[in-house]
């Protein structure tokens, strides 16, 4: 095995995602503030949001860019991304639990726009995450790439969902981290749909 290889290994990218996380359980376990719960949402959210969009990014980029080796391991791995992604949606949503404190007060905030955007976006995420296994990948065939479609909604409630904090403030960090995906997916609909148009006009 190659030192590359090595380097490239499922283990090493499964630590390097990790260590987000182990630095968010330091800071919670070693913290005495009683806010760190709600200190520690946005940035669980945001890498959750970041992983997600690496995720995606995976197949545009190895369109645009053919032949290079880092989009084909991206396409490989993605995945593991994806999966990445779900639990640090899963920690944001705990610790918006243990903020909000009561059944009663997550009910309350239930219809305001960025939180019931946030909620539909992790459980699209939750079926994601279960079937990431390639057990799971040949139970469910072609189905499988069906409900892997699904993230582009999850990814748009996401989008709303940060952008609509605290009265639509999250509207530019959201709108940075979204915008080179959505131009990567708008160059995806230009290659496949439009190009070929263009080419026989």
């Amino acid at each position: 095995m190659t030192t590359l290889t090595r380097l490239l290994s499922p283990y090493w990218l499964w630590a390097l995602l990790a260590l987000p996380g182990l630095g968010f359980t330091n800071m919670l376990v070693a913290s005495s503030d009683p806010r760190i719960a709600h200190e520690l949402l946005h940035p669980t959210g945001e890498f959750a949001a970041r992983f997600m969009i690496i995720a995606m990014m995976a197949t545009p980029l190895a369109l645009l860019l053919r032949g290079w080796r880092g989009p084909r391991w991206l396409v490989k791995n993605r995945r593991y991304f994806g999966v990445a992604a779900f639990l640090y949606a899963a920690a944001h949503t705990a610790l918006y639990l243990v903020d909000e404190g009561s059944v009663a007060k997550v009910l309350a905030e239930l219809p305001h726009l960025y939180v019931w955007t946030g909620w539909l976006a992790f459980l699209i995420l939750v079926p994601l995450a279960i079937t990431s296994t390639d057990g799971w990948v040949r139970r469910l065939g072609a189905r499988w790439k069906m409900l892997q479609r699904t993230t582009y909604a999850a990814a748009v409630l996401t989008l709303l969902h940060w952008a609509a904090l605290h009265e639509w403030g999250g509207i530019a960090p959201a709108l940075v981290h979204f915008g080179p995906l959505a131009a990567l997916e708008a160059y995806r609909i230009w290659y496949w749909q439009l190009r070929p148009t263009i080419q026989t006009s």
